[in-house]
Parts: C-alpha cells; structure tokens; sequence
C-alpha cells in the first residue's frame, strides 16, 4: 500500500510525464494548424478555469487550466463539429474569416492538422530514445545463449549453450534483446527458432512456457518465457544517424507489439486485465521517476507511443474518430449527416469511458483496494 501513502512522490512525475505528453501531442495539432493558415485562438494544458496565461501576436491564448489531466488547441471555425451547412457558416463568418476556419480548410488539410497530434507523440517517442541511445547507450546483449534453463522450453526444443539465434518466429535477430521482446507477445504457440551451432544452421520449434511474473511495481503478469540466459552485455554509446535511425526502429517496436497485444487481448489470447488506467500511470510513473531520469525518458517514450496509438482508434471523440468521418467524407463527396455524426460521437464517449472504468478497475485490484475496503466493513 506504498503507492497510496506516497503522495507527492507519485502525484509529481505523474504529472511531469502527463504535462511534457499532451504539450507534445497539442504542439502538433497547433503547428500543423498554423502552417495552414488555420488561427488558433487556445493551447491549453488542463481544462477548468485558467490559472494563468497569455496571448501572443497571432492571437492565441497560451494558458494552463486547473484540473491538469490533459489539454486542447481551439481552433477558429471549429465549434460546431457537427455543423455542415455551408449556407449556415456564411452567414456566421465572413469571407475573411472563413479564409483562416479550421472548418472551411479542404480535407486534406483538416486530416493533416488531426493527425498531427499522435505524429508528434512518435516522433517525440523516436527522438527521446535516439537521445538516450545517443548519451547513455543502448543495450547491446549478443544473441548468443549463455545458459538453458533445465525443463524449460528451451531445453526441450534442443537449444544448446553457445547457439547463436538467426531468428526467432521468423525475425532476424541482431541482440538478445529481440528475442525477449518476440518471446514476451507469445500466447504459447510454438514457434520456430534458427541457430548457429559450430557453423551450421540448425532448424528448431520450440513452444514457450506460460508463467505468472511480478513485476517491479508488484504487478502479476501470465508471460512467456522460453528458457535462456544471455551472457553478459554492455551499453554502447551510438552515434548520432545510428540513434535516430535506432530510436525511429525502437518507436515501431513498441507500436507493433502494443498493436499485437491488444489484438491478442481483443480474440482471447491475453487477457484485458494487463491493460492500466490512470491510477496505475501514477503509481508507475513515481516508481519510475526513482529509477533516474534516463528511466523515466524511457518510460515517456513508451507512453507517448501508447498515447499516439490511441488516439489513432478509430472512435468518435478521438482523433482517429475524426480521420474516420474524413475518411468517410473523402469517399461520399460530402460530410456524413448531423445525425450521423453526433451518433457516432455519443458512442464514441461511451466506448472511451467503459475502457477507462474497466482499466480503473483494473488498477484497483492491482493495488488490492476491493480486498482492504472488504477488510474494513466486515
């Protein structure tokens, strides 16, 4: 029950990360939006009433609001999204006016300014792990295998001390990194391995083992593991084209293996109840903050990913949701009807607040409140 005793020692990075991420994701909204002559009348980190701000000479209100749990960029003609009479808008603006609306921009335009938040949270992603890439080093283990595990999956596949893995589940392996990252998303299907063993290519199928693991926060987690340990490796320091071009590699890593999880999750594979919600962001986020500041970039990273993708979902509500009905609009000539629309955004929200309470959940009974509030009125 640490987590919920620490107070500012969780609260503060929590919301470090959550302030650093949505200005990321707003900033790419904001500057895509810029480009195309859309005026930006708000950035705002936070909702609720302003603490303080400013207005710069375009006419923007930069301000921070009170309840800091995320952030919007307002755009000039974009109030009514679910307005598309064209009469109707020119009676409200004028024709001025309708040259710097977000509303009156052509398709590509509007895509282009909504994608923009989750491409900003990527980059962002890319750049913070070719920076550490770059300064403290990456960590380079060769994919060569230490030691077998006895009874283990990898020493009933026949894998041997010294075997050095081509690829694993069909991927090339260059470190021994790789292979925890393929082995971590199996579900216990068997898949097949090649080594190098006294310079030979060795076929294998090895089925990894399902096992419950804590992690470092005292999660339990159902993983596979396969049974090996690597020797010993180092950090390598990476020069600068190396680091970006590893980091832009580290960035799609991740977004493939969270995409993979939630489909493993969404057939039955995995179950929904590794997925966190704020409560277990907080509480990770303050365990991770005392690791140093290149664990907690690394977390950053990890999460901006995660918020890209998400917003990416096509639901209603989300920025994906609104690329959908672009997409939609792109294929009928014409945006969807007001009806249509304002459907999809109520089910949208709704989508997005059962996720979050499932997630909450989630996190409650990691924290074993159910149990201790059990405690208390029995």
């Amino acid at each position: 029950m640490g987590f919920l005793t620490g107070g500012l020692g969780y609260i503060v990075p929590f919301l470090i990360v959550l302030t650093i991420l949505v200005f990321v994701h707003e900033l790419g909204h904001y500057l895509i939006a810029r480009r195309n002559k859309v005026r930006v009348e708000v950035f705002s980190i936070g909702f609720g009433p302003e603490l303080f701000g400013w207005t710069d000479r375009a006419g923007t209100r930069w301000k921070i609001g009170t309840l800091p749990f995320g952030g919007y960029v307002k755009m000039f003609g974009e109030g009514d999204v679910l307005a598309t009479s064209d009469a109707a808008d020119a009676r409200e603006l004028s024709a001025s006016e309708r040259d710097f609306s977000f509303r009156h921009k052509r398709l590509p335009q509007r895509a282009a300014v909504v994608a923009a938040g989750p491409a900003a949270n990527f980059i962002f992603a890319a750049v913070a792990f070719a920076l550490v890439f770059a300064t403290v080093g990456q960590s380079v283990t060769q994919p060569v295998v230490g030691q077998v595990v006895p009874s283990s999956a990898a020493a009933s596949a026949g894998l041997k001390p010294g075997d050095r893995f081509v690829s694993v589940d069909r991927t090339r392996i260059s470190r021994f990194e790789q292979i925890q990252q393929i082995i971590g998303l199996n579900t216990g299907t068997t898949i097949p391995i090649v080594v190098e063993r006294d310079g030979k290519e060795v076929n294998l199928k090895a089925t990894p083992q399902i096992v419950t693991d804590t992690d470092r926060f005292g999660n339990q987690h159902s993983i596979a593991r396969l049974g090996v340990e690597a020797k010993a490796g180092a950090l390598v320091r990476l020069d600068p084209a190396t680091a970006v071009w590893r980091g832009i590699g580290q960035t799609w890593n991740i977004t493939a293996g969270t995409l993979e999880a939630l489909w493993q999750m969404i057939v039955g594979r995995r179950s929904g109840d590794e997925l966190s919600g704020p409560v277990g962001i907080v509480r990770m986020s303050g365990e991770v903050a005392s690791g140093g500041i290149v664990a907690l970039i690394d977390f950053m990273a990890v999460l901006s990913v995660n918020l890209g993708l998400i917003n990416l979902f096509p639901i209603p509500v989300l920025d994906g949701g609104h690329l959908l009905f672009y997409a939609a609009e792109a294929i009928k000539g014409k945006p969807l009807g007001q009806r249509a629309q304002e459907y999809g955004f109520r089910l949208g929200l709704a989508l997005v607040l059962t996720l979050m309470v499932f997630a909450t959940w989630n996190d409650f009974a990691r924290l074993h409140i159910f149990a201790l509030i059990r405690g208390l009125v029995t």
